[in-house]
């Protein structure tokens, strides 16, 4: 019988369930002071003394009494015949009430003169001025801050009693390999566990990860006794779909209550929640990014519920770079890389599929599109919660277009620098489109060598007012990439592999084929496509093909043998009023450096004769060669 889902909750009626349905278990812990940063402080606080505890001088100078000053002027100076030096944090003696920086004091013999009468309490750090003993230092319910440490060391606090909760998660899948061991054909590292370990803990949740549990119902069964009986929440990787293996719901039914199955959320529709002695069990799906959006929108507000920080996200308004489509009825989560481009921040969607953990890797924030919503166009605003430093926006460059392991080497040299690249791949017409609609500063494209461009020029929008200048990286080799060094001759009787229309390598064969009075139709494969030249070296790695068209820095990663058969430029597409940002002058400096040209060389496949030369598109599509304008290569800068 085919297993479906009971029914999909809402992700408003699932929350609410989950976050009304389980007390909190008022766990505490004491833990030492200094390891008590980002935990939420679960009873007040209080000052073990007051600070500081005695009165102390906030100057170097004379301690005086104040009534002895009266009348000091330059004209009536008055000479004390009682008083005390201090320096800055001395104790003042109980007789005095003011201090006299040392610069107003004249010294007369043994004695001081001043010229200006003292007030009381001037200078004067008085008893418990930073806090009396006793008094409230954090409050119940206060997230803890590195800064907050000083301060409580200060008042004498050595540790602190802290919100605790036990998280038990249980890793499910016969395929499953764990942490540290290369799977073989048909496995997996099992990865959802760790990530939902590092996530809870940064909440403060003391996470027991438990061994890998074969797809078995009664080991399964036995394991979640366990956990249940040790931990205030459980959480159940993967088994959690329809498929043939997938016993978490069977399993939760069998010692407990299933409360739902099933979410109208994407990725996370798997998702479940059980109670077992009366404690929660989350059912997570097996996809890493569906894992992600279980954990993020549903076990985090659920220990939010409990009184624990939330997860740190941090909203901006983005305007989307593309449009974005959506499933009506279900709540999507989609991550997106947000840049700033001038004085906006634009929004990269970068794909909705659950299983492509690169996906939130390359990504820094994440958007929602609500069930009602099937979509937004190209240039709506929304919210997108950032996921790591906002600061690191102002210091990023957004590169669409076609990459190639060149542009790895130059990231990695520019963050080195504090500059950070974000680079997409949907090929040169994407590139140029994006460079033409504003939503990238630059755009990386695999060119024939010494191109006119006019094949894409029509793509370029206002080209009068947006005039490009083409900094070029190097020149690549293009070629025919195989596990048996496969020449052109052998292309009729071999299984091949193509890239999309065009693209460099799409042209680059087909060029090859004319000239060899070959029918593209003939070809074995010229209509099988993949995204880019990667995946081509991918799928003849893998043996899913015999040969294809690829770069021969990609054939050397992938480990293939590669024949030559064309040159082309590798160079990034820039507006010309661009070459004046500071970024974009950092970025040519690395790649005019000495150790830019060593990496390539270095990586073989590279002619770097004219790397760091300018180009620029006149308005007729010809290329010129131009000097390059004054640039100061400061340190990127917002």
């Amino acid at each position: 019988m085919v297993k479906r889902y009971l029914e999909l909750r809402s992700l408003e009626e699932a929350l609410t369930l989950l976050t009304t349905a389980f007390a909190a278990p008022r766990r505490t812990e004491k833990v030492p002071v200094m390891q008590s940063v980002g935990r939420v402080v679960a009873e007040p606080v209080y000052a073990k003394y007051s600070v500081p505890e005695v009165n102390l001088s906030a100057m170097d100078g004379i301690a005086v009494r104040s009534r002895d000053t009266l009348g000091a002027s330059d004209q009536n100076p008055v000479t004390l015949d009682h008083c005390a030096r201090v320096n800055t944090g001395n104790i003042i003696p109980p007789e005095f009430d003011a201090v006299i920086m040392i610069e107003d004091v004249w010294e007369s013999g043994s004695h001081f003169q001043v010229r200006r009468a003292a007030v009381p309490w001037q200078h004067v750090r008085p008893a418990g001025e930073d806090i009396k003993e006793n008094k409230l230092v954090l409050p119940r319910g206060h997230l803890i801050r590195p800064f907050d440490i000083g301060a409580l060391v200060t008042y004498g606090i050595t540790s602190i009693e802290v919100l605790a909760v036990n998280v038990g998660i249980i890793p499910t899948g016969s395929e499953l390999v764990p942490l540290g061991v290369r799977p073989g054909p048909g496995q997996v590292v099992e990865s959802n566990t760790v990530m939902a370990q590092v996530f809870l803990s940064q909440m403060g949740a003391h996470c027991t990860r438990l061994p890998i549990v074969h797809d078995d119902p009664d080991l399964i069964r036995d394991a979640l006794r366990s956990a249940v009986r040790d931990n205030d929440l459980v959480i159940i990787s993967a088994g959690s779909s329809a498929g043939t293996r997938d016993f978490t719901e069977s399993v939760i039914r069998s010692i407990g209550e299933l409360l739902f199955h099933g979410v109208a959320v994407k990725p996370g529709k798997p998702m479940m929640l059980g109670r077992v002695e009366g404690k929660p069990v989350l059912g997570l799906p097996g996809y890493p990014l569906a894992a992600q959006s279980v954990l993020r929108e549903f076990a985090a507000p659920l220990l939010e519920s409990w009184g624990f920080a939330p997860a740190p996200r941090y909203p901006v308004t983005a305007r989307l770079a593309q449009a974005l489509t959506s499933d009506p009825g279900f709540d999507e989560f989609v991550p997106l890389f947000v840049g700033c481009i001038g004085d906006t921040l634009y929004g990269t969607p970068h794909g909705k599929g659950g299983f492509a953990q690169m996906a939130t890797v390359k990504a820094n924030g994440y958007t929602h599109i609500p069930a009602p919503v099937e979509g937004y166009e190209a240039g709506t605003e929304l919210t997108v919660f950032l996921t790591t430093d906002p600061g690191s926006i102002e210091r990023t460059l957004i590169l669409t277009g076609t990459l190639d392991p060149a542009l790895e080497e130059l990231a990695g040299l520019a963050h080195d620098e504090g500059l950070y690249i974000h680079a997409t791949n949907p090929g040169n017409t994407a590139g140029f489109l994006a460079l033409g609609n504003n939503t990238c500063h630059a755009s990386p494209l695999v060119l024939p060598a010494r191109s006119p461009l006019k094949t894409y020029t029509s793509l370029i929008k206002n080209p009068d007012d947006r005039e490009l200048a083409f900094i070029h990286i190097a020149t690549i080799e293009m070629g025919i990439a195989s596990r048996d060094g496969l020449n052109v001759t052998d292309l009729a009787n071999a299984r091949f592999i193509n890239t999309r229309k065009g693209t460099p390598s799409r042209m680059v064969l087909d060029t090859l084929l004319a000239a060899e009075g070959i029918d593209p139709l003939e070809l074995n494969g010229y209509l099988q496509e993949v995204h880019d030249s990667p995946a081509v070296a991918v799928a003849v790695r893998n043996g899913f093909a015999d040969a294809g068209i690829c770069t021969s820095s990609i054939a050397s990663a992938s480990g293939l043998q590669f024949i030559p058969v064309a040159h082309a430029d590798y160079e990034l597409a820039v507006q010309r009023d661009l070459l004046t940002d500071p970024r974009i002058g950092m970025l040519i400096t690395l790649i005019r450096s000495p150790a830019y040209h060593a990496l390539l060389m270095k990586s073989g496949g590279y002619s770097t004769e004219t790397t760091g030369m300018i180009r620029h598109l006149s308005t007729d599509s010809i290329l010129t060669e131009s000097p390059l304008p004054a640039i100061n290569p400061e340190s990127p800068q917002g």
